[in-house]
Order: C-alpha cells, then structure tokens, then sequence
C-alpha cells in the first residue's frame, strides 16, 4: 500500500527561498582574499593605533623570493618554494612538501603607506608592518566644560 504524503505548499516555497538565498549569497559574496599556485599560504592580521601587522607562514621560501605589493587597500604576497633536490632512483613513500610559486591577496582594512613598510622575515615568517594613513588613524577630541 502507498504512503500518501500531505502536500504543503508553504513548505515548497521555503525550500524555494533557501534555495534563492544560497543562490544569491554565492553571487554577491564578497571574497577577502584570493589565491593562486600550489596552496593557501597561512597569515595573521592585526591592526594596532598606528599600524595593520600581518605575520606570513612561508617555510622553505627564501626572502628574496618573496615579492610584496600594496594596490589600493589590497595586499599581495607572491613568492616561490624551489626544489632543493629530488631522487631520481627512489621511490617516495610520503610525500607531501609542495614546491612552486604562489599567490595570496587579501583586503586591508584600511590605508596604509606602503612606503614606510617594515618586512622581516626569520625562522619561515614574515612579518610585515604597515603604517597606517593619517585620515585613517584614530582621532581623540578633547571635551572642555564652560
């Protein structure tokens, strides 16, 4: 014997609309950051009074590797891992270390003056600090009483 199902149109339609929603969350979601090459490259940011931080993962990169660029409130990390050397008569069992250039952009929360940037890089971390722009910079206004 069939089961029959009551039909509930209200139920259809909210289907429908978090269907349209998932649809339209998709679209017009803005992306903070992008990538390109062989992964996603781990940072930190954080923003201080004066300056946005941002602390980079990127063992096996050689600092002069790594090329740094600010256009407009978008930071661009690019830089390359290289192959140090590879057996050729071996037959790997595990192998998991990437290799090759890659990409990470991500928005900055607000100006900065590229200028005055400060880049560090020690142990496979950079650590980049960027000023932040005068009209940016918190203001304090002073109350007086009369």
């Amino acid at each position: 014997m069939a089961k029959l199902i009551k039909w509930e149109p209200l139920r259809e339609m909210m289907g429908m609309r978090h269907a349209m929603d998932r649809l339209f969350d998709d679209f017009y979601s803005y992306a903070p950051a992008t990538y390109e090459g062989y992964g996603v490259v781990d940072l930190d940011m954080y923003q201080t009074d004066n300056d946005i931080v941002i602390k980079v993962a990127v063992p096996g990169v050689k600092p002069e590797d790594l090329k740094i660029s600010v256009t407009g409130d978008v930071l661009t990390i690019r830089g390359e891992v290289k192959v140090d050397e590879e057996v050729k008569e071996a037959n790997y069992h595990i192998r998991e270390r990437r290799y090759g250039s890659f990409s990470r952009s991500v928005a900055l929360p607000g100006k900065v003056v590229a200028d005055k940037a400060v880049a560090e890089f020690k142990n496979g971390v950079l650590n980049l600090t960027l000023p932040k722009a005068e009209e940016i910079k918190p203001k304090t206004i002073t109350v007086k009483a009369k």
